[in-house]
């Protein structure tokens, strides 16, 4: 079955989405756990064995494949209570008939299903027949897992590297991989060409005769290009990508991967007019390596789901997607941070979330990735963060290292957010004999650095009352700059409503629209970039520069017209989007302008 709804609810932090799934499955939303933390998730598996009174027996540390074994564990859990939910649905009694109501309710309205079942109970009411129809309709939603790529860390047993398969991405795939979950995994973060290998592996990622996958691939990308890429290398595997989750560059919530200035729309347009050739040059690989491989070979070309998240935030918005880029899904994020019936945040965080303004939600450095990290202002764990490091004590004790990529000084990886590290790093800088101006500037960047694969988890303990010794009470939260516009907590039922247009909750009448906004977002990155080079530009960082404006101008160009061209569509906004794209042009040949001057004065000064 197709899913019942057009959006659905991606992963956020580590945390916060790791148990919508049962929250929303049953009404029919797809939503994404994030499987960075197993230790996490295993604390989270004891407290949900111990509510619904299921068995549990504790997976430590000191279990061969501990990891892939606690991730398989809670998935199964998080299966089998989401369809017990759902069970209680197409199963419903007369008596408890409200779920029912409120499945359809949530539908959008032009769903067929949900038209259907009113001409059905408008015509009579035979409950049975009902909900025998039920049982042959409606779907759950998808409980969907997602992997960062990056997140591959190696891991030891008494100081021996195990094999890769023991790393931790590889893990968390071999850990869905054995669930009895029949989804999607979501790659995020790039491309990890041994991790996509170990793909291979898994029976349940190849499609049979009829196309039926068991576990689907789907890969978030951020340009068609790399879509491309990607898709074709895992054809040659005989492995189908059944969906790119395309999501805005810097328009987003958690880790932002900026694109060289290619703009959300153009993007998307370029997935739209190409997606036949893309699916037919991939199954071309596909079916050459599946033939290769002696396995079966589908019998028709296998569906390929194209969706978009980052940004969206009005119903206008969400229906524009779907009609004229032809989108099958949308992805909420950030509001949905809002929404307890769907997320496990802490009622402190949600507060702030509630207050937060534009200034307050920024990209930051604080990722001990090196990648900027979508940061709410003075959240607890940067203040807590802060407080150690003007004490004498920078740095995290860093309990679970899910993120110690970093071999600057061990061979062994640290994390950059970690007191091991940081206190090497500040020593580092004290023998350099840096002015004090250069040390502190220094020193800052050092100890910005978070601890936030600790601090994205914390959030879910408190909220369900469970113990933070270890982690501590500090939070991180990476909402996108949407989150701005969204001013206050809302139910389930409010959130879908305002999904589909049949109420709004935005009070607000100044929020730009998402394109508009996400522009804005990358002329000020470009003007930062800008000011880093400021001093010394190479040949190297110019053309970049020019290059990355080119594109913004391109992109502008392309919303023009196609904003022009519109009929029926933003026509309140119209004549102003319009106006802020001629402004955002102006503002990008003066940044043009600026690096041509810089790389001037920066030959000049050479010679």
């Amino acid at each position: 079955m197709n899913s019942a709804h057009t959006f659905h609810i991606p992963v956020m932090g580590i945390g916060f989405t790791l148990d919508s799934p049962i929250k929303v499955s049953h009404y029919g939303i797809d939503s994404v756990i994030s499987l960075v933390d197993d230790i996490l998730i295993e604390k989270l598996r004891k407290m949900y064995c111990r509510k619904y009174e299921i068995p549990y027996d504790e997976i430590t540390d000191k279990i061969d494949d501990f990891r892939a074994k606690r991730i398989t564990s809670y998935l199964n859990l998080m299966n089998q209570l989401a369809e017990d939910k759902f069970d209680e649905i197409r199963n419903a009694t007369i008596e408890k008939s409200q779920e029912i109501k409120e499945y359809f309710n949530m539908l959008p309205d032009s769903s067929s299903i949900k038209q259907e079942f009113k001409s059905l109970t408008d015509k009579y009411f035979n409950f049975n027949e009902i909900r025998n129809w039920i049982k042959e309709n409606v779907a759950m939603g998808s409980i969907d897992v997602n992997i960062m790529t990056k997140i591959d860390k190696d891991n030891y047993i008494n100081n021996i590297k195990l094999p890769v398969e023991y790393n931790d991405a590889h893990a968390a795939l071999r850990g869905f991989a054995n669930s009895d979950l029949k989804s999607s995994v979501v790659l995020s973060a790039g491309m990890n060409p041994r991790l996509y290998g170990y793909l291979e592996n898994f029976e349940d990622f190849y499609p049979d005769i009829n196309g039926q996958i068991k576990k689907k691939i789907v890969l978030k990308v951020s340009d068609y290009r790399s879509a491309l890429i990607q898709g074709k290398f895992l054809a040659k595997k005989g492995l189908w990508v059944s969906e790119y989750r395309i999501e805005s560059g810097l328009n987003c919530g958690g880790h932002a991967f900026a694109t060289d200035g290619y703009l959300m729309g153009p993007i998307l347009a370029e997935f739209r007019d190409n997606r036949k050739d893309l699916i037919q040059s991939v199954n071309e690989l596909l079916v050459k390596a599946l033939a290769d491989k002696n396995r079966a070979v589908p019998s028709s070309l296998l569906p390929l789901k194209i969706t978009a998240q980052g940004g969206v935030g009005t119903a206008e918005e969400h229906q524009f997607l779907i009609d004229y880029y032809e989108v099958d899904s949308v992805g909420w994020g950030t509001p949905f941070l809002l929404v307890p019936e769907a997320t496990s945040v802490d009622e402190e965080t949600i507060n702030r979330l509630i207050d937060a303004k534009e200034d307050d939600l920024y990209l930051s450095n604080i990722s001990p990735l090196g990648v900027p990290f979508n940061n709410l202002r003075g959240n607890t764990k940067d203040i807590e963060k802060l407080a150690l490091a003007y004490t004498g004590r920078p740095g995290s004790p860093c309990p679970k290292k899910f993120v110690a990529l970093n071999n600057e000084f061990t061979e062994k990886g640290i994390c950059p957010a970690s007191r091991q590290y940081q206190t090497l790093k500040i020593k580092e800088l004290k023998e350099e004999g840096l002015t004090k101006e250069e040390f502190q500037s220094r020193f800052d960047k050092v100890i910005e650095k978070s601890c936030i694969c600790v601090g994205l988890g914390t959030s879910m303990l408190i909220s369900h009352d469970m113990d933070t010794k270890v982690e501590g009470e500090g939070v991180s939260v990476c909402p996108g700059p949407n989150m701005a516009y969204f001013s206050r907590k809302m139910s389930l039922r409010e959130m879908t409503d305002h999904i589909y247009g049949r109420t709004n909750v935005i009070t607000r009448t100044d929020r730009p629209n998402m394109f508009i906004k996400e522009l804005k977002i990358y002329i000020d990155f470009l003007k930062n970039k800008i000011d880093e080079t400021s001093l010394s530009m190479t040949n190297k960082q110019e053309s970049h520069l020019l290059n990355f404006g080119k594109n913004l101008k391109d992109g502008i160009s392309y919303y023009q017209k196609m904003f022009s061209d519109l009929k029926d569509k933003f026509e309140d906004k119209k004549s102003g989007i319009l106006i802020e794209l001629d402004n955002c042009k102006k503002s990008i040949q003066q940044l043009i302008s600026e690096v041509e001057s810089l790389s001037v004065l920066t030959k000049t000064t050479a010679k």
